[in-house]
């Protein structure tokens, strides 16, 4: 069966995004490391499909630069049934929990799911989500969309490996 991994970096204080979705502090040049993609290379090439929330979608398409993961398929998941399929990504129609479950259970390498943190709490409440790989960057933002959004069950996690970068970095790998 296929595993659906949250690969994502948040502030030291929990935070995704800005109020307002923006993520420039995640590419300060202060944390630059030569050479250093922080596994983002390798961990892509262990997934072929990404999820993501309608807002984190936009977000992604609001990137100066061409849509990242054309290779891949993307499903955008979003209480508004009325938005349509796009070049790069389908709308989820059906039940999300249902088509999760069946997603998992077919064909195809891991399933990457990218945020925002509603859809990172659906996956994690429903039992579907299988492993974190949480990047904390040595900021605090204050205020912002969480890592999972209000309503979180309390779920133990499983830490399995630990890696410390020299720009301050933190990367967590769990288990659930």
């Amino acid at each position: 069966m296929r595993k659906i991994v949250l690969y994502i970096a948040a502030s030291l204080d929990g935070y995704i995004a800005r109020p307002d979705g923006n993520i420039d502090w995640l590419h300060d040049e202060a944390y630059t490391i030569p050479g250093e993609d922080f596994g983002y290379s390798s961990f892509l090439q262990t997934v072929d499909t990404t999820l993501m929330g309608h807002t984190t979608y936009q977000t992604v398409l609001g990137l100066d630069m061409p849509f990242p993961y054309p290779d891949k398929k993307n499903y955008v998941f979003s209480r508004n049934k009325s938005h349509q399929d796009t070049e790069f990504a389908a709308y989820v129609k059906e039940d999300a929990v249902e088509f999760l479950r069946k997603l998992k259970e077919g064909p195809g390498q891991d399933i990457w799911l990218i945020g925002g943190g509603q859809l990172n709490t659906l996956v994690l409440n429903t039992g579907l989500l299988d492993e974190i790989i949480l990047t904390y960057i040595p900021v605090l933002l204050g205020k912002g969309i969480p890592l999972f959004a209000h309503g979180v069950q309390e779920a133990k996690m499983n830490r399995t490996t630990t890696k410390a970068f020299d720009n301050g970095f933190t990367q967590l790998t769990f288990a659930t």
